[in-house]
């Protein structure tokens, strides 16, 4: 199977089958990642009390763990979310925002990382360097580093969780236990509009729901992502046009438009 025919593949699983995505998020990005995975075809919930996580997990495809606004009552939800999610065997991601700003916000991260055991844990460099070298790395939620610079603190952490690690950049690199994808595409305006990286976990649990290998759901993600900004960049005005063509590209994006613009390569 060439990579084209993976990536719609999954995109034609997720359009048929609509998981359910189970999404611990952050205020910031509740309703552009739950307007995504709609648009792409899976079934968003977001629910963090924790009172009712367990059962959520319990009718869910996918677990999506998003530490971007922090409270003690959400890290108990989170906590008792990944170990519904273990027992019930559904993939985990992990989104470490912030991970290397704050001791509270790293310590944080590793405790999720170790109680989930994620299929992906998916951020952007310097979040994936901090978690690996356990020291400040990033500035706020943004990176100081390039992907290239995060590939060894990547395959450390994979080889830890035994799942792959997805870090974002102008070529975003998964990496597992023994390999390494690089997809290249995007748009320069992604950055400009808050919480497209939080998206692309979303999307990376969508694709972890509906196919079994973590490198590829995580490569297939991203590389999905890259080609909806794309599409949507080449209509844009600004940001703000940016995030509603974004929108509509992951609900119209076709097989051609994949066979067209994919740029992926493993290694």
């Amino acid at each position: 199977m060439t990579m084209v025919q993976g990536v719609w593949n999954d995109i034609a699983a997720i359009r048929a089958r609509a998981p359910l995505v189970h999404n611990i998020t952050n205020y910031v990005v509740m309703n552009l990642t739950a307007n995504a995975l709609l648009a792409l075809g899976a079934s968003p919930v977001m629910a963090h009390a924790a009172e009712e996580v367990e059962d959520m997990v319990g009718i869910a495809d996918a677990l999506v763990l998003n530490i971007g606004t922090l409270s003690r009552p959400w890290i108990e939800a989170m906590e008792k979310a990944a170990g519904a999610a273990g027992r019930k065997g559904i993939p985990v991601v992990v989104d470490p925002v912030g991970a290397g700003a704050t001791p509270f916000r790293t310590a944080t991260a590793l405790r999720l990382i170790a109680a989930a055991r994620p299929a992906v844990l998916r951020g952007n460099a310097s979040e994936i360097r901090a978690l690996a070298l356990s020291k400040a790395e990033t500035k706020g939620v943004d990176s100081r580093h390039g992907a290239e610079e995060a590939v060894e603190a990547a395959r450390t952490i994979a080889r830890r969780t035994g799942g792959a690690v997805s870090v974002s950049g102008p070529v975003d690199i998964v990496v597992d236990g023994s390999g390494i994808v690089r997809a290249a595409n995007g748009h320069p305006l992604m950055p400009r509009v808050t919480g497209l990286g939080c998206v692309a976990s979303a999307l990376t649990g969508a694709f972890a729901a509906v196919n079994p290998s973590p490198l590829r759901a995580a490569a297939h993600a991203m590389a999905v992502m890259g080609i909806a900004g794309e599409l949507a960049g080449a209509e844009a005005a600004g940001p703000a046009s940016f995030q509603v063509r974004f929108l509509d590209a992951l609900y119209a994006i076709t097989e051609e438009d994949i066979t067209r613009l994919l740029k992926i390569e493993t290694a």
